[in-house]
């Protein structure tokens, strides 16, 4: 490898892609983030993850969106980044984020290119309103919540996913992950589309799936009972484990697969 190239890995959460750059310049995050996330005249992702090794078994990661802007946490890309720094070995790593510390599980999955991890996203707390939430002109009889799990989120329940032109409300409010979700098919279930800061709509957000899991049990549309919900995403499903490990907290389960390596200009 030239001293003009960087060695990354590309890694994908159902769907939701990312790029690993182990031992990556984090000052030169948001310029290389916008270049090699092009997916006309870059690799393509949703985002760069830069690594750095803190020397005790741990690591710290650093998000940028595919528009260069940094972000403080993924669950998707936190799979990504587990399965790039440990070669996907099965065991229990602590990551921090700019959203704090974060316990992630890899175990094997049946394709060796991808592992199956849970992630301790710690607590569900009230978010606040985006700045540009009242433009958006939401119908009062629709559910919202606007929730915190390290990075800001509105969840909206409405009747069709399918049915609401997610790229114009999405951009109306910028600066928050923008969750639409509805009830089903299976009692213990929601579907759900995302509008993603920074990234446009992406196939999965894992952030967003745990934001929609809680909203969903507060609203009712699954059952107060349920512990564990699955979230169908255009990409495909993970689970959310509620109040674990602790109260007030969730679990999020999932794959992530390996892509492939690559040499990318600096």
């Amino acid at each position: 490898m030239s001293e003009s190239t960087a060695r990354v890995t590309k890694h994908h959460g159902l769907g939701n892609d990312f790029l690993v750059w182990i031992g990556g310049d984090v000052e030169r995050g948001p310029e290389l983030a916008v270049a090699w996330c092009d997916r006309r005249r870059g690799v393509g992702a949703d985002g760069l993850l830069i690594a750095g090794e803190l020397g005790d078994g741990s690591w710290r990661m650093v998000l940028f969106n595919a528009d260069g802007s940094r972000a403080e946490m993924s669950g998707n890309g936190i799979r990504c980044f587990a399965q790039a720094v440990t070669d996907g070995a099965p065991g229990t790593y602590r990551i921090i984020t700019d959203a704090g510390e974060r316990a992630v599980e890899i175990r094997a999955a049946d394709d060796p290119h991808t592992v199956m991890a849970s992630v301790s996203m710690g607590p569900v707390r009230a978010g606040r309103p985006s700045v540009f939430w009242d433009d958006v002109g939401c119908h009062p009889d629709r559910p919202v919540a606007h929730l915190d799990l390290g990075n800001p989120h509105t969840v909206v329940g409405v009747d069709d996913v399918h049915a609401l032109d997610l790229v114009a409300v999405g951009t109306q409010v910028p600066d928050v992950n923008l969750e639409v979700i509805e009830p089903g098919p299976e009692p213990d279930s929601i579907t759900m589309r995302v509008h993603e800061r920074g990234a446009g709509i992406t196939e999965a957000c894992g952030t967003g799936a745990c934001a929609s899991a809680w909203a969903a049990v507060q609203w009712g549309l699954v059952p107060a009972s349920t512990d564990e919900v699955v979230v169908h995403m255009p990409g495909g499903d993970v689970r959310v484990r509620l109040n674990a490990p602790a109260a007030g907290e969730v679990t999020l389960i999932g794959p992530a697969t390996y892509v492939a390596t690559i040499d990318v200009p600096v």
